[in-house]
């Protein structure tokens, strides 16, 4: 009896996620790999000159922005029930 219960309940398996889910998760993603893009370079070639450029606003302000927007995304995703009724 125990054994055609648990096949019957392994023929019903299904995603845990929706396909809005997995939708927000990849915009997430997006937002998080576009961020540390944005932050990578900058470095210099001779140790001994200096590089302004690793201070850009670029990678001091937007970068991590986007990537902690790209977190929010990935939080919402995983807490969004697409099955709830209004």
């Amino acid at each position: 009896m125990g054994e055609k219960k648990r096949k019957e309940q392994a023929k019903k398996t299904s995603f845990i996620f929706e396909k809005k889910n997995y939708k927000f998760m990849l915009i997430g993603g997006a937002f998080i790999a576009l961020g540390f893009i944005l932050m990578a370079g900058g470095g210099s070639d001779d140790p001994n000159v200096f590089n302004p450029d690793i201070y850009h606003w670029r990678r001091i302000r937007l970068a991590p922005a986007l990537i902690l927007i790209g977190f929010g995304f990935q939080v919402y995703a995983i807490l969004l029930n697409p099955l709830k009724q209004k």
